[in-house]
């Protein structure tokens, strides 16, 4: 079998590098992040422009008519460069409406006309509750809330989670709230009554979890492999004693484990974002394992990428800590990874009791 990305793929992954290269570099990212953060506009509409927003929609629909596997290739190449846009909660949000049948969201988010945010609380943490078509409570700490135009919801209905689309005007929208991660921002939402669409019942709560998931493990395999390229370029060029520091046993071993742990990620990242592509029944069984293993694996590699690079590592001017600050987002967004042990323990539960192999 044959478990590399196809020519194609690999195509739109040069492409996609191309593009952030040019314009996010983290010269510009910084320039965003010294602003207060939020999004680089000229870097969005760059996205829109290339069809990135419609790379799921078929193409009889102006689309690109691409898969899952696809997105994992661009959300990587955003998590490589810490980019400043609200691709992926636009992706999410734009795949919850389309298939509730919600065109003009549809729509509206494809074309880039609009900004989508995804409202996701771990159960039993979440404060959103659902009264017929009203909402009450607020959100988690929600990226891309502050521009948003349309958010989706996870609340509580007292028989389950629901997911619910809410249209943001300018009053609904939130203020940017301070945040570590400044190549994001973030906002609560607050609902008092609010009007809502409801869009699925506990099923569909979790297909966006999975894709969630999956997506934001896809992310942090972006984040942790270019902070493993910078450590080991940092240790041919540091100097000690004489010698460069990656010439040291110690060092070495570093990079050997953040090796490991980044191609662990990549493999897990994929195989969830195929299983999710193809309909696969082990869709929820794969996005959860890749989400723990990638939370998991993107604090090793952060950990060590920082002690290879030593006390220039900790200080603002340099570019490491963008993306440490961005992973540690990441490995809270949609379910940590307990959250995720817990929920790959139940949906194997039944496998074991039944006599059936887990894999």
């Amino acid at each position: 079998m044959d478990f590399e990305l196809s020519d194609d793929q690999l195509a739109l992954r040069d492409g996609a590098r191309e593009l952030l290269d040019g314009l996010a570099p983290t010269t510009r990212v910084r320039t965003v992040v010294d602003a207060g953060g939020g999004i680089d506009d000229g870097l969005w509409k760059a996205m829109v422009e290339q069809g990135w927003t419609a790379v799921e929609v078929p193409e009889d629909r102006g689309g690109l008519g691409l898969g899952a596997v696809e997105v994992a290739v661009l959300v990587e190449e955003i998590g490589r460069h810490v980019a400043p846009a609200p691709f992926l909660s636009t992706l999410l949000a734009l795949g919850a409406v389309a298939r509730a049948g919600r065109d003009d969201w549809a729509e509206r988010l494809a074309a880039g006309e609009a900004v989508g945010c995804v409202a996701w609380s771990r159960s039993g943490h979440g404060d959103v509750r659902a009264t017929g078509d009203r909402l009450t409570g607020r959100s988690d700490p929600v990226p891309f809330a502050p521009s948003s135009d349309v958010a989706v919801v996870v609340a509580d209905t007292g028989d389950g989670p629901a997911l619910y689309g809410v249209e943001l005007g300018e009053r609904e929208r939130p203020r940017r709230e301070p945040a570590m991660d400044l190549t994001r921002e973030l906002g609560w939402l607050h609902f008092d009554d609010t009007p809502a669409q409801r869009l699925g019942g506990a099923g569909e709560v979790d297909a966006l979890l999975d894709r969630g998931a999956a997506f934001t493990s896809a992310e942090m395999l972006g984040s942790a492999s270019r902070a493993m390229d910078m450590a080991v370029e940092y240790a041919k060029e540091r100097v000690q004693f004489g010698r460069p520091i990656g010439s040291f046993q110690a060092v070495k071993h570093r990079c050997a484990d953040m090796l490991v742990d980044v191609e662990g990620m990549r493999s897990g990242a994929y195989w969830a974002a195929w299983c999710i592509g193809a309909g696969h029944e082990d869709a929820s069984v794969a996005a959860s394992t890749a989400k723990i293993w990638c939370s998991d694996a993107s604090k090793r590699v952060m950990s060590s990428a920082l002690q290879v690079h030593g006390g220039i590592g900790f200080t603002w001017e340099h570019d490491l800590h963008l993306f440490l600050k961005r992973a540690q987002l990441d490995q809270m967004s949609f379910g940590d990874a307990p959250f995720h042990r817990q929920r790959l323990a139940d949906l194997l539960r039944p496998r074991v009791e039944a006599g059936r192999s887990v894999i």
